[in-house]
């Protein structure tokens, strides 16, 4: 029995002894582990612009589907798909061979019609003379008096069939209403058309241009204020790629918000000189609602998604990290504007976040220069380089 006690306080002091050595290298570890490797910039104070970014698609700023305005056959296609027409040009033409004998025919009956009304005329004032003298009755007179008016409605509606006939004639040629680009071939010589059926062509204004686009409704009182002060610029550009950017000018606020969706839709009109953007195409829009003044303002890159919201890590004095949970009020151009949670000239890191936690040592990389951001005022400012327990100089 005083072997097994003697063996049990051996074993118990050897664990007592196994745990502290643990615990001491584990704490020795801490102590010493490797700086983790950082980039990091100084919070500055400026300017940042609200910024509103939605998806629209651009639209013609006029499109017309031209149809037959006539029965007929299609004589010859003046155009090719994608052309670029001009107003008035003509893109198909129907064979125009009965509306020529129409157009003839009219002209025949109207100078016929012309014809027998001047023939009335000169009766009645032949017999009017006659009348004078007592040689014909007055209910004669008036027998002609009417063959001249029927003959006078007879030249009305024949000059009214005549006009019909020539613009029937002028349908058969079907014209650009303005300067545009003209899309496929839908019809081809020979083919049947029926009025008002028949689908020719479609043609589309590409100057300027219409980017229509939705925004929430709760933006409506900041949009409404920006343009209560004058026209709202826009900038507009294609998804994925920052240039080329369109400056556009919103001309259209709609007077109802969809129930279905909670948003209000908007238009913005764009020269589109270069014709580089076509009706359809999606494009990412961006309204400057208002400006943040005096913003404290950190690169983009040094927020962080967490599952209680956006935080960063700032950098204190002594070299280690302290996460902070921040707000984000605005983004521009790669900077964001805190509303809460950092201060000017706060250190930020900026990259190296994945292998920080909160108080890890780091060690600040060189910082390479950086691309100017245009953001209205100003720029979060890199920091030099530091060793561990140091300051930026």
């Amino acid at each position: 029995m005083l072997l097994l006690a003697v063996i049990a306080a051996s074993l118990a002091g050897t664990g007592y002894w196994y745990q502290s050595i643990r615990q001491s290298t584990a704490s020795t570890a801490t102590r010493t582990a490797s700086p983790v490797p950082v980039t990091v910039a100084r919070a500055t104070l400026g300017d940042i612009p609200i910024l509103l970014e939605v998806v629209g698609r651009a639209e013609a700023y006029e499109s017309v589907t031209l149809k037959a305005r006539l029965d007929g056959q299609v004589l010859a296609v003046d155009y090719s798909a994608g052309q670029h027409v001009r107003q008035g040009e003509v893109l198909v033409r129907l064979d125009p061979g009965d509306f020529e004998s129409r157009w003839l025919l009219a002209q025949a009956n109207l100078a016929r019609s012309e014809a027998q009304l001047a023939k009335a005329r000169a009766d009645v004032q032949r017999y009017l003379a006659l009348q004078g003298r007592g040689f014909v009755s007055e209910e004669k007179v008036n027998e002609l008096r009417t063959g001249e008016t029927a003959a006078a409605a007879t030249v009305k509606a024949d000059q009214a069939a005549l006009e019909l006939a020539r613009r029937q004639l002028a349908y058969t040629s079907i014209r650009a209403p303005f300067a545009g680009v003209v899309g496929a071939r839908l019809v081809f010589p020979g083919s049947a058309v029926k009025m008002n059926e028949t689908v020719l062509a479609v043609v589309n204004r590409m100057r300027p241009l219409y980017v229509t686009f939705s925004i929430p409704e709760k933006h409506l009182p900041r949009v409404r204020e920006a343009m209560a002060r004058g026209d709202m610029p826009a900038s507009v550009t294609i998804p994925g790629n920052r240039e080329p950017r369109f400056a556009a000018t919103v001309r259209f606020l709609d007077n109802t918000v969809d129930a279905s969706t909670g948003t209000i839709q908007m238009k913005a009109l764009l020269e589109n000189r270069d014709e580089q953007l076509t009706p359809g195409q999606f494009l990412q829009v961006s309204l400057s609602l208002a400006t943040l003044s005096n913003a404290v303002v950190v690169p983009t890159e040094a927020v962080q998604q967490g599952p209680d919201g956006n935080f960063l890590f700032v950098v204190r004095p002594d070299n280690t990290v302290e996460p902070r949970k921040i707000e984000v009020s605005a983004s521009y151009h790669g900077l964001s504007a805190i509303g809460k949670g950092v201060a000017s000239d706060d250190m930020v890191v900026i990259d190296g976040q994945l292998r920080l936690a909160p108080g890890s040592l780091v060690q600040v990389k060189p910082v390479q220069p950086a691309v100017t951001s245009t953001t209205a005022q100003t720029a979060a400012t890199p920091v030099p380089a530091t060793q561990p327990g140091g300051s930026a100089k």
